[in-house]
């Protein structure tokens, strides 16, 4: 099987994944998962295509994140996986979308406007 790479963003985070056949070793940035993600609650959400399709043992994963935050940064991840996985496999398809990981969540930050402190946020109005 050759290399399979696939492409996942939310916020302003990138996830770049590298799919190969393997024992399931997830490798960040040249770190293992356990180092770059230390909260079991994000480590969770970026397997949970490998583990809704069982394949948490069959796949080596080498990542490149960039930018936002953990949050972002993992779910962006989970996205890209899930993309790559498709592209293994056609018939996982239906079974990943309607658990909702083929979804980009386009959600971001909201620019900030001028004469404002915030993007919605105004000023204390002051009549006298």
């Amino acid at each position: 099987m050759e290399i399979i790479n696939a492409i996942g963003r939310r916020k302003s985070s990138v996830a770049r994944v590298y799919l190969t056949e393997g024992t399931g070793k997830i490798t960040i940035n040249k770190k293992d998962i356990e180092t770059y993600f230390p909260s079991a609650i994000l480590r969770y959400i970026v397997k949970q295509p490998l583990n809704l399709l069982e394949a948490d043992g069959k796949y080596d994963i080498k990542v490149n994140l960039d930018g936002g935050g953990f949050t972002g940064q993992s779910q962006a991840l989970r996205l890209a996986i899930a993309r790559a996985l498709v592209k293994i496999n056609a018939d996982d398809k239906k079974q990943l979308k309607d658990a909702g990981f083929l979804t980009r969540d386009s959600r971001a930050v909201e620019r900030k406007k001028p004469g404002q402190p915030k993007a919605r946020r105004r000023f204390q109005f002051s009549k006298r």
